[in-house]
C-alpha cells in the first residue's frame, strides 16, 4: 500500500482530537438521552466542521499546499456523499418509530462501528488500485453506473430484507417495544434484544453500503492512506449533528439527489479518463462544490415533495 505522507505523530494527533471529541461529546454533552433542539445540533455541527478545517490547516502546513487541498476536496466529497446517508437515516428512525431521545445513542454507535469499518474498506481499496491498475476503470464505470442508478432510485427503506436483522432475530428473541435506549435486556431469565439494536444494525449495515459508493470517490482524489482515512473520519464524525439539523428540513432538499448524482459521475467520469486527461484536485473541488451548491439552490428555489421513504407503513407488532 502506497506509504502515508505522516509521520507517527500526525496519525497519534488525529487519533487523540478524534477520541477527546468523542469523550467529549458522548461523555459529557450527551450522556443522558435527550431530544436534540435545533440550536445544540447547529452548534455541534459547526464544531465538527470547524475541527475538519483546523485538521484541514495542520494538513496544509506540515505536508504542502497538494495535500492541504486534497484533503479538503475528499472531506467534500464525503462530507456530499454522506448527505444521502441522512435520507435513509430519517426513514430507518420514522420506520421503527424512534424516538428523538434515542436517536443519538444509535448514530453515535453507527459512527464509531463506521470508523472502524471504513478503515478495512480503504485498506483494501488502495491496495487494489495499486497491485490492479485497471482497477481504477472500474471503479469509475462503478460510480457513474451507481450515480445514473441513484438518480432513478424511489425505494425506501426495508429491514426485513437485511440479512443482519434476520439473524439477529434468529439469536435472539426480540421485545415488542423499546428499552429505553438499551440495545439488549434481560427478560424472563433470557436475553431479548430490543427494536433499538435492530435500528444500529440496519444503520450499520446502511454504512457499509454507502461507503461502497463514497471511497472509491475518495480515492479518485487521493491514494494517501492518511488523507482518505482523516477526511473520511471527520466528515462521518459530523454526520450525527448534521442529521438532527437537516432532519425536518430534508423534504425542502428535494433536489439534492440530482447534485449527488452528480457528484458521483463526474467522479467517474474523472476516473474513466485519468490515463488520458489529469484533472488537477482545485478544480475537482471547485465542480463538486458547484455542483452541491446549485442543487441546494434549486431545492431551496423549488421546494416540495417529502423524502423517498417518508410515507412508510410502520412496522405491524
Amino acid at each position: 500500500m502506497t506509504p502515508s505522507v505522516a509521520s507517527p505523530f500526525g496519525w497519534e494527533l488525529f487519533a487523540a482530537v478524534v477520541a477527546l471529541l468523542l469523550v467529549i461529546d458522548l461523555g459529557l454533552f450527551h450522556r443522558k438521552a435527550h431530544a436534540e433542539s435545533i440550536r445544540e445540533a447547529v452548534i455541534w455541527s459547526a464544531v465538527w466542521i470547524g475541527v475538519a478545517l483546523l485538521f484541514n490547516v495542520f494538513v496544509w502546513g506540515m505536508f504542502g499546499p497538494a495535500k492541504g487541498l486534497e484533503f479538503l476536496a475528499a472531506y467534500l466529497i464525503e462530507k456530499s456523499l454522506s448527505m444521502d446517508n441522512i435520507f435513509v437515516f430519517v426513514a430507518i428512525f420514522s420506520y421503527f418509530h424512534v424516538k428523538s431521545a434515542y436517536q443519538h445513542r444509535v448514530l453515535f454507535l453507527g459512527i464509531v462501528g463506521a470508523i472502524v469499518m471504513r478503515a478495512g474498506f480503504i485498506a483494501a481499496g488502495i491496495t487494489l488500485l495499486e497491485r490492479f491498475h485497471w482497477m481504477i476503470y472500474l471503479m469509475g464505470a462503478f460510480l457513474v453506473f451507481t450515480g445514473v442508478r441513484f438518480l432513478k432510485q424511489e425505494e425506501g427503506v426495508h429491514p426485513e430484507w437485511n440479512p443482519v436483522v434476520r439473524l439477529v432475530q434468529r439469536i435472539f428473541p426480540v421485545t415488542r417495544g423499546f428499552r429505553e435506549q438499551h440495545f439488549l435486556v434481560r427478560e424472563g431469565g433470557r436475553w431479548m434484544a430490543t427494536p433499538l439494536l435492530v435500528v444500529l444494525l440496519v444503520v450499520e449495515t446502511s454504512d457499509v453500503l454507502f461507503a461502497v459508493d463514497s471511497i472509491p470517490a475518495v480515492l479518485a482524489v487521493s491514494r494517501d492512506p492518511f488523507i482518505v482515512y482523516t477526511s473520511n473520519v471527520f466528515a462521518i464524525l459530523g454526520l450525527r449533528a448534521l442529521y438532527f439539523v437537516l432532519a425536518g428540513m430534508i423534504p425542502k432538499f428535494r433536489h439534492l439527489r440530482f447534485g449527488l448524482c452528480g457528484i458521483l459521475v463526474f467522479v467517474g467520469i474523472k476516473m474513466l479518463i485519468s490515463h488520458w486527461v489529469h484533472i488537477p484536485v482545485g478544480v475537482s473541488l471547485a465542480v463538486v462544490g458547484i455542483i452541491l451548491a446549485g442543487s441546494v439552490g434549486l431545492s431551496l428555489a423549488r421546494p416540495a415533495r417529502p423524502f423517498p421513504g417518508s410515507d412508510l407503513p410502520a412496522p405491524k407488532g
